[in-house]
């Protein structure tokens, strides 16, 4: 006959059961454990609110273009290339954040170029952008 073990209500007391259970110093049990009952405090707070998520799989994806066109930046035949790689990513990326569809914003802005006066150049950014 097995004994089913249910864990205690209190999360606290479970962490302190099982960080008597692990006898071994140098155990990654054992030092998982104690790092997390250091920060319990602000691990519960996190835990009591619903303003923060558990993941950053957003982040994560909004940035992971810029990244990856970092590590071709490396490979852009010259250092100026490279540099105007960078340059053409951060607009496109500054079209994203502000919501703006960077295609639609490059043609309007490709178009312009020829009639827009250059001490008004700074207009043509996403930032500046109406459309």
């Amino acid at each position: 006959e097995k004994t089913i073990l249910h864990p205690p209500a209190d999360p606290n007391t479970m962490i302190h059961i099982g960080y008597a259970v692990v006898k071994r110093p140098k155990s990654r049990m054992r030092k998982a454990i104690e790092y997390t009952l250091k920060r319990w405090d602000k691990l519960t707070r996190y835990a009591d609110t619903y303003l923060l998520d558990p993941d950053n799989n957003l982040d994560e994806y909004a940035i992971r273009p810029v990244v990856i066109g970092r590590k071709n930046f490396m490979f852009g035949g010259s250092h100026e290339l490279a540099q105007h790689s960078a340059m053409f990513y951060s607009l496109l990326g500054t079209c994203k954040a502000l919501g703006i569809e960077p295609f639609a914003w490059l043609s309007d802005v490709l178009r312009s170029i020829p009639t827009h006066p250059i001490h008004c150049i700074k207009e043509l950014l996403p930032q500046y952008y109406e459309a």
